[in-house]
């Protein structure tokens, strides 16, 4: 909240200022013409006022440096030409900034209304994609918790990471998962997926077969008439994770999805299935068998679920990050400290937005 607030105070305070540029650029145009020798005309460097002005304002600010710059051409002209006024070389300078500034108007018109388009879109993007990408409780049975989704900041480039987790009569089940693909249609197939699995593990199934629903119901829903051609080539990769409440063991199905990191006294060992199943919403590999995997998570251990959005992103020299590497020493953090300091070490590595979306689950069996 507060970061939100500094970049308010921010844009306000440059808000104020920019439009100081073009009116102190006709300023000085017009003194520069005023005072150059009487073969040397500037005016249409007034041209340029109305011009940066559409790079940051709207239609009504454009319009108004637009008409400020025809009334300078005009001065100009009352002030050089004293014997001849406004002969045809300032009606031309003049009629050229009037259909300039009548273009720039209707481009920034134009500007205006696609950009509230894009943040209606993207707002309804957001707010579906906030309902299935709920915050994770801190604790849910034996288990301490915590979540952390990273949007990309380029435009209109909502992704389809997910995450859920469900209780069992003696288990935690937890998914995540990365839908192929932008936009509307990628959070659609997230949400489906999430509301797929919490009605599977109610339904009572065991992992393999919470597994083969998952795939059969992306598989579905990617089948449906209203869908694109682009849109039938979606997939989803996804992780699929058992917890018992009574004892350490842990199992897994992964779905082309990439392997969890186990975080256990300051060392990190990825939990590499023994054969992971293809990805969810292949058609042609439907009802293949889901692998289950065996593995320890022990009190003060960390499990660390994540989507290639936090592998892939690339530093300045095009390097990805080294998420296994950087949390090698981590260990004296619990969940929600792991993924603060991950999350500033991220930043730092990127320097800047993230190009893709990004999805995070930290898990620690309590002690």
């Amino acid at each position: 909240m507060s970061q939100r607030l500094a970049d308010l105070h921010q844009s306000m305070r440059e808000s104020y200022w920019m439009p100081a540029l073009p009116l102190a650029w006709l300023v000085i145009v017009v003194v520069a013409d005023v005072l150059a020798p009487p073969d040397i005309h500037l005016g249409p460097l007034l041209v340029a006022a109305p011009a940066i002005t559409a790079s940051f304002g709207g239609p009504l600010l454009t319009g108004v440096i637009a008409a400020l710059a025809v009334a300078a051409q005009a001065l100009i002209a009352v002030l050089r030409d004293k014997q001849q006024l406004f002969s045809a070389n300032h009606q031309a300078q003049i009629g050229a900034l009037v259909l300039v500034g009548v273009c720039l108007v209707i481009f920034c018109t134009v500007q205006e209304h696609r950009a509230r388009e894009l943040s209606q879109v993207r707002n309804v993007a957001e707010t579906a994609q906030q309902l299935a990408l709920r915050p994770l409780p801190a604790r849910i049975g034996p288990l301490r918790v915590a979540s952390l989704y990273i949007a990309a900041e380029a435009e209109a480039r909502i992704g389809g990471d997910l995450y859920a987790a469900a209780r069992t009569p003696s288990s935690t089940r937890l998914i995540i998962g990365d839908v192929r693909g932008k936009g509307l249609s990628a959070v659609g197939d997230a949400t489906l997926l999430v509301g797929a699995f919490r009605a599977a593990v109610r339904a009572g199934t065991d992992l393999a077969e919470t597994a083969a629903f998952l795939d059969e119901s992306v598989t579905w829903n990617l089948g449906e008439p209203s869908r694109t051609e682009q849109a039938r080539e979606t997939f989803i990769t996804a992780s699929l994770i058992d917890i018992s409440d009574d004892d350490s063991g842990c199992r897994i199905v992964t779905c082309g999805h990439p392997p969890p990191l186990l975080l256990r006294k300051g060392h990190v060992m990825p939990v590499e299935p023994h054969l992971s199943a293809p990805p969810l919403g292949l058609g042609d590999m439907a009802h293949a068998d889901y692998a289950v995997d065996a593995f320890e998570l022990e009190a003060g251990d960390l499990l660390v679920l994540y989507t290639d959005g936090i592998t892939e992103a690339r530093d300045s020299g095009g390097r990805f990050y080294p998420l296994a590497e950087r949390m090698t020493g981590w260990a004296e953090s619990g969940p929600e400290t792991l993924l603060k300091r991950l999350r500033q070490d991220l930043t730092r590595h990127v320097g800047g937005p993230l190009d893709d979306d990004a999805a995070v689950i930290a898990v620690e069996r309590a002690t």
